[in-house]
């Protein structure tokens, strides 16, 4: 009798957790499905664009704001209680949307120009003046960049190169920053391709890279544009070849 009145407690307790709901909103949440799609190895931008366009969601209940990024662009609204579990983002009259808690979820409806999303909270904490975006940024590049990468073509053949989520590289000759492309003016000169930038102190070139499961090639980016015009870059002659 006394095991089963333990198994029977220890069952409500697991229940509980897993029926938990979040009652306020406020903090960091993230775009996880994304981060999902592109952390199996494939196409970064068309993950992205499959699972967005919004990439992270910042509220903050006691000012009454919330920002979201789609990765370029920030947006900033005024937090509106609606009911129970609701609420809305005024963006200053300019246009809205409407957010609600699904257990441990927020979930952005849909409409006529965005399809739903979920979202999760950050499991890495932030402070208030880093800005929207900085969550999903650190969380993509853990995902999709972290580990342990050899290169096996070119300059540094035989070093371990290692993508750190804040943005910096140890192993990549000549190299110390890094930024993957998530959308805006860079994935427009990109095209098809996903792009990212490298650097060493400030001064960096964009680069087209192809991910294959634990197989990235970075490759020389070159321009087809006229000299007035926005670049449009296309692959070049491979770089580097890392494998994991």
């Amino acid at each position: 009798m006394r095991n089963a009145l333990a198994l029977s407690l220890a069952a409500t307790l697991l229940a509980g957790c897993a029926s938990h709901t979040i009652e306020d909103p406020n903090g960091v949440w993230i775009n996880q499905k994304a981060i999902d799609a592109a952390s199996k190895g494939s196409n970064l931008r068309q993950a992205l664009l499959a699972n967005g366009p919004i990439l992270e969601w910042d509220i903050n209940t006691l000012a009454k704001q919330a920002s979201y990024s789609n990765g370029f662009e920030l947006a900033e609204g005024q937090l509106v209680p609606l009911k129970a579990h609701q609420w809305k983002v005024d963006f200053y009259g300019d246009s809205d949307e409407t957010l609600s808690i699904d257990g441990d979820r927020l979930v952005q409806a849909a409409t006529d120009s965005m399809p739903q999303q979920t979202f999760q909270l950050a499991s890495a904490k932030t402070s208030p003046e880093t800005p929207t975006g900085t969550g999903f940024e650190h969380a993509l590049y853990s995902a999709y960049m972290g580990g342990d990468w050899k290169i096996t073509d070119g300059p540094g053949v035989g070093a371990t190169v290692r993508f750190r989520p804040d943005g910096s590289i140890e192993g990549l000759p000549g190299l110390d920053r890094y930024a993957l492309c998530l959308a805006g003016d860079c994935a427009t000169m990109s095209g098809e391709y996903d792009s990212l930038w490298l650097e060493k102190d400030q001064q960096g070139n964009a680069f087209i890279f192809k991910r294959d499961g634990k197989r990235l090639e970075i490759l020389q980016a070159l321009n087809k544009a006229s000299e007035n015009d926005m670049p449009e870059l296309y692959p070049g002659v491979r770089r580097w070849l890392l494998e994991q």
